[in-house]
Order: structure tokens, then C-alpha cells, then sequence
């Protein structure tokens, strides 16, 4: 997704801008662009595709001087990658805007605004906005007026930062429904959709709210809200380290990475939901043509990145109503196929170098499939380049070889996909809202499991002296308990293996006994009732059980059944809550045995071999 970065000092700042722009380069982009205004002339502009250091060699031919300015990376969503779609987009030569997320009604506004007198340069949604900030400038004569009357217009998700080569001491910015943060400095103020960007010049911010405006200064912030009332917002200081790869106050990098779910898997929502429905264009340029009339979709991924894809054809079968497969990549490419007519070929790999993955995508572009989808956390990875639409997961560099925040984050992206394929195929504008709104509640309840890791870490000791484990999950949940099993034997080397819980009768039930701790996730849901008799079974056997459970199940704690109630979660989004205490007992069980939590043995990172 889009990166934006803005200042307004004593000093110059090109320099600022191009860094901050180079520290959101995790974000996937395919083109960069700077605006600068120095008190005296028009706005100064640069804009390339291609890499920052593209723009920072054409700032160098052609510095770009002045004590105010607003920089981007773009994602395309409207328009190809080109010079021209690349922001910021300007109205004349003295109006310049840089803009995140989707503007859903742009067709209706550049209609409009065609019959104005107004051209359009672009194919871009933006283009749209900058000139209708412009339209009302000529009629309310100040920028702040202009663009506080112009939001009203807009229909979507957007963050904008507009300046006027007019009023050159200050920008104007807004956010609804896409991230914008303010940086405080002395005698200089900065913006950005991500505070990793304003590291080298602050450590203190301020998070706008939904619907905030505000006038930044170098010597003061304004900030007014949805309603015009003037507000203030808390300056927070950043305590970590600038290093997004430090390990900070964490003891190990998994730890750290277990934490930031709550803000990675936001990232990851952010600008591709309104309050009820998906912006399908956030997708890519294409989305709409290439999910029109998908009748299939087939699954490819390894590992951990598998388990996700199981979850996605719970989803997609539920709420697109079309037929799902999934399958281990390295089998895939080594059997024959059939493919059925219109299936859409989604690849979910963390590092987007997976070779068994990538090697099954070259396969199935030849084979016919309708079109190629992504799911990855590394832009510019061989994957996204390769893929005709892709979906950035926004979990940022994940160190600990046991992936977790690129899981949750990879859950996120392929529900925010299957509504909007379920869009396509019938889906309700009610149920897709219910499901919305469920989605935006998921960082808070990730921070609710998180406040349970004390006693996860208690019962953890339960399992040092174990050497086997069994993980039961019912529906949904049954990729969930693979996942969880999948992180105890990395980390930890005990050997887990999970089931559906319907299966224990069909086997696995000769397994248990006093030393086998059974694991099991239990939200609330239509099979809560049968799992409980599932667990009936276990208990009769001697067996330890371990439930991680909605409060509304009503599974209370008895002799060998240790009950961990989790708040309450729509059934859609439980698999990506209940997944955290798994990953918490997994690294705590690891810490006690002594294990190398981060690099376990004999596993890499990104497998790029066969």
C-alpha cells in the first residue's frame, strides 16, 4: 500500500522526504514522487517509477529546495504504474496533494468536475480530489476551508496532505478510514502514514482519529474532528528502537513479533475497508475484471502459509459459495491437473521466494488458469512481480523464523479477498457489514489475548517434561490447532500432530493417556456443543486437557481440564484471535526448555530451495 511523508521546518527538506520515503519502502510500491514549495514560486514536483533511489538521482540532477514539502510511494489502484499516475497530483501549478486509499464515487466527481473546464492528466481517483480541493479554493480563498468542504464529498477511505503554493507556511491533512500519524519536532512538524518513516528526526507523535482535519505548522497543530470541534490529540513517544529489526525490550524477536499483531494486522485493514464493505480496488487495477466470474479457486502455499490457506477455504466456501482447494505446493507441481474453467491460481508465500510456490505459479500461468493472485509480505519479492494481483500483508520484517504476525496478517488479507469475491457472487451488503465491523474489532481483541500471556506462560510448564502433544479443532479451527502444532514442534522440538476433533474416535484416541496433553481451541460457534463431547472423550481416557475457550462456550475448569477463556469473537474472524495463545504457549514452552527460540534447528526463514 501507498506511503506518504510531509514536513514543515526552518530547514531544508528534501532530504527528510526522501528517507522517510526510503524507510516505507517495506510497503510495496512501483512509483515515487516529491512536491516542494520554498515561499517564492510554484510548486516544485519529481515524480518517477520505479524505486525511491530512481527519484533521489533526479532530485540530485535537479534539487528540489524549500522548508515545506509532501513526498509518496504509490501502489497502483487506479491506473497503471506510470510518471503521470505517480503522485503528487496537482491542479495548475501552485496546488499539489498526496493521497492514500480508494475514492469509491471519483467517477461520478470527475464528471463533474470535466464539465467545470477541469482536464485530467491521470487515470488516478486522486486526480479527482486535487481538483475539486482546487475548485473550492477559488471560491473559499483558504486551503484549510477548501479541503475541510471537499472531504465531504468523497465516498471511501483515504489519508491527504494538500499544499498551496499560496499560503506556503503550512499543509493541510486529513485521514478517514487509511492511517495518518503527526510527528513533533522543534520548530518543525512532519506526517506520514507510518511513524517508522519520522524516526530520524522524532520520536513523538500524534494518531489522528477517524474523520480528524488538521493545519500543520512548524511552530503549531490544529487538529479539528468529524463534527469541526477543535481537539487534542496525546503526543506519544516511540520507546523502541528505530530498527524495525531490533528485538527492543523483548527478549527474543518472536516475542516482539507476537505483540505487534495488533498493529500490523490494523495496517493490513486499513484503506482496504470502509466501516462496512471492502474497497475492492485496493486489490489492484484489475480486481474487478479478473474476480468477475471466478467459479474456483485454487490454493497453493507451504507451511505455515498452507494453514492459512485452509482457513481461506472455510471462508471462501461459505461466504462466496464457489468450490476451494488447497494444496501443498511442492505436491502441486509434481502431479497433473484439472483445471476447471475460470479458477483463480492464490499463492500465499511470507517471503514471495518460496521455490516450491514459485515454481507452481510458472507452472499454472501455463496451464490456463484465469489469473494469478498473491498473498505476501515482501514487495518486490519474485511472487509479487511475478502475480497479477497482488495483496501486501503489511506485517513488516518478520525475523523469528517461526512466522506469526505474517500468519494473522495473511488470515487478514484472504478475508479482506474472499468479500470481495463474495461481493461478486451474491453476498449481502448486511452480512458483508456484520463481518466488516467484526474485522475492525480484531486488533482490540489480539490486545485482549496478549493480556493473557501470564497465564499462558503458567500453564506452559505443564509441557516440560512432555515429548508428544495433540491439537483438536473443529471446523475453522481445525487449520488453526495445525498451526498451533506446527509452532510447538519448531520451537520447542516436542512432537505435536493435530486433528479434527471428530477424529479422535477414528484413531488418535489410542494415543492419549496421562503423558499426551491434548490442546484445544473452542470458540462459540455451532460445533461447540460436539466438541465438548469430543473432550468428554479425552477426559475418560486420563488425558490432560488444555482449552483455549469463549467465555459463552461455558467450558469450566475441572480436574485435568485447564480452561483459558478468551473474549468473545464473531465466528468468521476466531481463527485469526485464536491463534495468538497458541503462538504464546508455543514460545513459552520453547523458553522453559531452553531452545533457540528465534533460529530453531535445522529450519531457514524463506526455503528457497526444492
Amino acid at each position: 500500500m501507498c506511503g506518504i511523508v510531509g514536513a514543515v521546518s526552518e530547514r531544508d527538506v528534501q532530504g527528510i522526504l526522501l528517507e522517510g520515503l526510503r524507510r516505507l519502502e517495506y510497503r510495496g510500491y512501483d512509483s515515487a514522487g516529491m512536491a516542494v514549495l520554498d515561499g517564492k514560486s510554484a510548486v516544485q514536483r519529481a515524480r518517477e517509477v520505479g524505486k525511491v533511489a530512481s527519484l533521489a538521482a533526479a532530485i540530485e540532477a535537479r534539487p528540489l529546495t524549500g522548508y515545506l514539502g509532501i513526498a509518496h510511494t504509490r501502489w497502483a489502484t487506479h491506473g497503471v504504474p506510470s510518471q503521470l499516475n505517480a503522485h503528487p497530483h496537482m491542479s495548475g501549478d501552485r496546488l499539489a496533494i498526496v493521497h492514500n486509499g480508494i475514492i469509491e464515487n471519483y467517477q461520478e466527481l470527475r464528471e463533474e468536475l470535466r464539465a467545470d473546464g477541469y482536464k485530467f492528466t491521470s487515470e488516478t481517483d486522486t486526480e479527482v480530489v486535487v481538483h475539486l480541493i482546487e475548485k473550492n479554493y477559488r471560491e473559499l480563498g483558504k486551503l484549510y476551508d477548501a479541503v475541510k468542504i471537499s472531504v465531504t464529498r468523497l465516498r471511501g477511505a483515504y489519508a491527504l496532505a494538500v499544499v498551496h503554493a499560496d499560503e506556503p507556511e503550512h499543509m493541510v491533512v486529513c485521514r478517514e478510514g487509511s492511517p495518518l500519524v503527526i510527528g513533533v519536532g522543534i520548530g518543525e512538524n512532519f506526517i506520514a502514514s507510518d511513524q517508522l518513516a519520522l524516526l530520524p528526526v522524532t520520536d513523538r507523535f500524534m494518531f489522528l482519529e477517524e474523520g480528524d482535519l488538521a493545519d500543520i505548522r512548524k511552530d503549531r497543530i490544529e487538529i479539528h474532528n468529524r463534527d469541526g470541534k477543535p481537539v487534542e490529540r496525546a503526543i506519544n513517544r516511540f520507546e523502541h528502537a528505530a530498527d524495525s529489526a531490533d528485538k527492543g525490550e523483548y527478549r527474543h524477536y518472536m516475542l516482539k513479533e507476537i505483540h505487534e499483531q495488533p498493529r500490523v494486522i490494523k495496517a493490513t485493514i486499513e484503506g482496504r475497508v470502509t466501516g462496512s464493505h471492502v474497497l475492492e480496488q485496493a486489490l489492484g487495477t484489475e480486481a474487478g475484471n479478473l474476480l468477475q466470474d471466478v467459479r474456483h479457486v485454487q490454493i497453493i502455499a507451504c507451511g505455515t502459509s498452507y494453514h492459512a490457506g485452509m482457513v481461506a477455504r472455510y471462508w471462501i466456501e461459505d461466504l462466496a459459495g464457489i468450490p476451494c482447494s488447497v494444496e501443498v505446493a511442492s505436491e502441486f507441481r509434481y502431479r497433473k491437473h484439472v483445471i476447471q474453467k475460470d479458477t483463480l491460481f492464490l499463492c500465499i508465500s511470507q517471503s514471495g521466494e518460496t521455490a516450491d510456490t514459485l515454481a507452481a505459479l510458472r507452472q499454472a500461468k501455463k496451464a490456463g488458469f484465469r489469473a494469478a493472485l498473491a498473498i505476501c509480505n515482501v514487495p518486490g519479492s519474485t511472487l509479487v512481480r511475478e502475480s497479477d494481483l497482488v495483496i501486501m500483508t503489511q506485517a513488516g520484517p518478520e525475523i523469528g523464523v517461526a512466522s506469526t504476525k505474517a500468519f494473522t496478517t495473511q488470515l487478514t488479507a484472504l478475508l479482506i479477498f474472499t468479500l470481495a469475491l463474495a461481493r461478486k457472487n451474491g453476498l449481502s451488503e448486511e452480512r458483508e457489514a456484520d463481518i466488516v465491523k467484526a474485522l475492525h474489532l480484531v486488533p482490540g481483541q489480539v490486545n485482549d489475548v496478549l493480556a493473557l500471556e501470564t497465564e499462558i506462560a503458567d500453564i506452559s510448564m505443564r509441557f516440560m517434561d512432555k515429548n508428544h502433544s495433540l491439537f483438536l479443532g473443529r471446523g475453522s479451527q481445525y487449520p488453526v490447532a495445525m498451526e498451533g502444532a506446527l509452532k510447538l514442534k519448531e520451537i520447542s522440538y516436542i512432537h505435536a500432530e493435530a486433528y479434527p476433533a471428530g477424529e479422535l474416535k477414528h484413531g488418535p484416541l489410542a494415543l492419549v493417556d496421562s503423558e499426551m496433553p491434548v490442546v484445544t481451541v473452542a470458540p462459540n460457534n455451532d460445533m461447540a456443543e460436539k466438541l465438548k463431547s469430543n473432550l468428554e472423550e479425552v477426559r475418560a481416557r486420563g488425558g490432560e486437557l488444555f482449552v483455549f475457550a469463549d467465555r459463552a462456550a461455558n467450558i469450566k475448569p475441572e480436574d485435568n481440564i485447564h480452561v483459558i477463556q478468551l473474549p468473545e469473537v464473531h465466528e468468521i474472524t476466531a481463527p485469526i484471535v485464536y491463534t495468538v495463545p497458541l503462538q504464546l504457549l508455543s514460545y513459552h514452552v520453547a523458553v522453559l526448555k531452553g531452545t533457540d527460540v528465534d533460529q530453531p534447528r535445522n529450519l531457514a526463514k524463506s526455503v528457497t530451495v526444492e
